[in-house]
């Protein structure tokens, strides 16, 4: 399978690749496309074109989960209910299957009330999912979508960690970033983990805690 990704640096099309691939970077070849230099009237990414080795991909397909068509009906009718009761109807159909997951989307003309400012309300309608779906299988993931909302999140907190970066490494100043759940900060912390120069570490107390970017000063200096 040969797929391409473009992003501001190519640690980021990486970033990215690996996200929506579901992949380690030891598991692809990445091919440069383009370099993204930049010209005096004209901003460019880096174009990276990524390979994934024939046996990652038959090993992807095994893991790939089959659910009871039973518990499929009853998750899929429980969210359209949940939604007609919440006063915004809308049609549910299920997105994947894997690794023990199962993702659902939702098609509504009310998606961005749906959504919720920064996801809270798509976040509130995943947990009770969850709550019922944990009812009729343990160890069941479900994960609620309306709209790609999830990975145009999941992109924009990968390039929110990289312009922050850039911006410590220029100042030298370190920066605190709002708080986060864990798989958001999860995400800071795996994009930012192979730049050199940059230390991320969590702070506070409870769920939602805040990322530090900060300069790594175990570096030895630079020899003027």
């Amino acid at each position: 399978m040969v797929r391409e990704f473009e992003g501001k640096t190519e640690q980021e099309a990486i970033a990215k690749a690996m996200e929506e691939l579901q992949l380690v970077q030891e598991d692809i070849d990445i091919e440069v496309v383009d370099t993204g230099k930049r010209s005096l009237f004209k901003k460019g990414n880096v174009k990276i074109r990524v390979h994934v080795r024939q046996q990652k991909e038959e090993k992807k397909k095994e893991e790939e989960t089959s659910f009871d068509e039973d518990f499929e009906e009853k998750i899929v009718e429980f969210l359209s209910t949940l939604l007609l009761k919440m006063g915004y109807p809308g049609t549910v159909e299920i997105n994947f299957r894997r690794n023990g997951k199962i993702g659902l989307n939702i098609v509504s003309e009310h998606s961005a009330i749906i959504i919720g400012k920064k996801g809270k309300n798509l976040d509130a309608i995943q947990l009770i999912v969850n709550v019922y779906a944990g009812q009729l299988l343990s160890h069941v993931k479900v994960v609620v979508d309306s709209e790609n909302y999830r990975m145009r999140h999941e992109e924009f907190i990968v390039r929110l960690a990289y312009k922050t970066a850039q911006n410590v490494k220029k100042n030298g100043k370190s920066q605190l970033l709002e708080p986060m759940n864990p798989f958001e900060r999860r995400l800071i912390h795996t994009a930012l983990n192979d730049i050199d120069g940059i230390e991320t570490k969590s702070e506070g107390d409870g769920l939602f805690k805040q990322v530090r970017i900060l300069v790594d000063d175990t570096l030895p200096p630079l020899r003027q």
